[in-house]
């Protein structure tokens, strides 16, 4: 088949004027072919230099100014300059309008594949997820990211660029602390923020914290000051958002380091769903890119010179190495999310007996992207592995699950193999690891001791006797115990509430803020 245009382009080289036939080509597949629903597209070519530095401050196009972000910029560059690593072929950001940024040293055909995968697969999946409908506020954010930055540059010329560091060195420590969990309050609305911020602080003078009054000032202490429930439940304890907890309770903290831990914990919620979508959100754009790049070439658009390079690129992005080869780091998102989205094509359009046995709400069903859009909106890694994974690929990957418990002398054993019962165990450990509530720490405020020495106490339920590294937590101990001003503990307890160890950190006296 000949499209009636003809081929987008010829060769590698390419303007801007190519880059719109090519993003009008692939909306027109992405629209009518596979139904996509995607936001507004904006996209922008940028240098090498401008891709690293994006990667320094974690994509995004606003952000304010932090050492970090140039320590990271620095590495990065030295490893690209020596050759040591390579550089993404786009950044995609999840706003409205989603914004796409290609590099310039790309061919024609690279910019086809990645404004396919980008600006159409990320962008549909950004729409559509529930996660991001719950989540994060697409078109609120660049503003939002705006008035950061402007914010911090503010308080560093008022309150001296290293109180501000320091807020934001334990700020950052405390990020993946700073994150609600569960839905259940009304959606962020992250334009509406910066004017409640405004208003925050025109009335902080005029406010105080009424539970700190009851702290006793001498050192008779009252044993009736606040009973332990009702002290719970005056600080909202127990809470897992250490960060939000610190903005609302931490007795010393100026306004403007409250606003920043609010900033930090605002665009830690951001990148929430991204951090549970990994397969999901790669799989689509890979499956979608797969599919716009095939139809392209199918109508002749472009040629098989350039449907070559492209599959010598879209190869690379999916390889996944064995377990014994040296390059092995785990399952490849990328490879893993493509392999599940065109096996649920499979099942749908011609399944076999054994996937009507495992998938019998969709086998046979023949409209695979009907399947897939649903799956894409209404699902997490976690859940689509454990849903979706089927047998086959299984044995594509010829997978199993090995039991290791120190606590057994029998050592190392295979677990499960290729049978029915191996196949589910299989799936639903793979599907554990990408679980937040089981790979990252369950760390816990439980309680103040108001009426002594205010110690913050902390507790980390500890899950299959993966305690935290004793290092790391000590370091990031020690920010949140500045923040706090007091003293803070850490117990680690198993099931059992055994405690297993427990830390004792002291705040350190940093620079004066106005």
């Amino acid at each position: 088949m000949t499209g009636a245009s003809g081929p987008l382009f010829e060769g590698a080289d390419w303007d801007f004027a190519t880059l719109q036939r090519i993003h009008d080509a692939c909306e027109e597949i992405a629209r009518t072919e596979l139904g996509l629903d995607v936001y507004p597209n904006q996209i922008e070519v940028i240098t090498a230099e401008q891709m690293l530095d994006a990667y320094s401050s974690v994509g995004m196009p606003l952000f304010y100014k932090h050492w970090s972000f140039g320590k990271h910029f620095a590495h990065q560059e030295a490893s690209y300059r020596k050759g040591l690593m390579g550089l993404a072929y786009e950044i995609v950001i999840n706003s409205s309008p989603c914004i796409s940024y290609l590099m310039e040293e790309n061919t024609a055909t690279m910019q086809t594949l990645v404004v396919a995968h980008a600006a159409f697969g990320h962008n549909h999946f950004f729409k559509n997820n529930y996660l991001f409908k719950q989540w994060t506020d697409a078109d609120g954010i660049l503003d939002y990211l705006d008035f950061a930055k402007n914010y911090v540059a503010q308080c560093e010329e008022r309150h001296g660029r290293l109180a501000v560091e320091q807020t934001l060195d334990a700020a950052h420590a405390l990020m993946s602390h700073g994150i609600d969990r569960y839905p259940g309050k009304k959606k962020l609305d992250l334009r509406a923020e910066e004017k409640r911020s405004r208003e925050r602080r025109q009335h902080r003078e005029r406010e105080f914290n009424d539970l700190w009054r009851t702290v006793p000032a001498g050192l008779a202490k009252s044993e009736t000051v606040l009973n332990v429930e009702r002290r719970r439940n005056l600080l909202g304890l127990p809470q897992e958002n250490l960060l939000y907890f610190l903005e609302k309770t931490a007795p010393r903290l100026h306004p403007w380091q409250r606003e920043l831990l609010r900033i930090v914990r605002h665009i830690a919620q951001y990148f929430y769903p991204q951090s549970q979508t990994k397969v999901m959100n790669e799989g689509t754009a890979t499956y979608v890119h797969y599919r716009i790049m095939n139809r392209l070439h199918q109508q002749g658009r472009i040629s098989d010179g350039n449907f070559l390079e492209f599959l010598q690129s879209h190869t690379n992005v999916v390889f996944q190495p064995d377990f014994d080869d040296p390059r092995y780091s785990g399952f490849n998102p990328y490879a893993l999310g493509f392999a599940m989205m065109q096996d649920i094509e499979r099942i749908v359009t011609n399944p076999d007996d054994e996937d009507r046995e495992w998938f019998p709400d969709i086998a046979g069903k023949g409209d695979a992207m009907a399947v897939l859009r649903d799956i894409w909106t209404n699902y997490r890694d976690e859940s689509f592995i454990s849903q979706f994974l089927s047998p086959r690929l299984m044995r594509h990957f010829r997978m199993f699950h090995l039991h290791d418990d120190p606590e057994e002398r029998a050592g190392i054993r295979v677990d499960a193999i290729h049978d029915a019962r191996g196949y589910r165990r299989i799936r639903r450990e793979l599907a554990k690891q990408y679980d937040v509530g089981f790979i990252d720490a369950n760390i816990e405020v439980v309680d103040v001791d108001l009426a002594g020495d205010r110690r913050l106490m902390l507790r980390h339920a500890v899950v299959k006797g993966a305690q935290l590294n004793e290092s790391d937590a000590k370091r990031v101990l020690q920010h949140l115990a500045d923040l706090w001003s007091y003293d803070v503990s850490l117990v680690e307890t198993d099931p059992s509430d055994k405690v297993l160890r427990e830390y004792v950190l002291n705040p350190r006296k940093l620079a004066a803020a106005a």
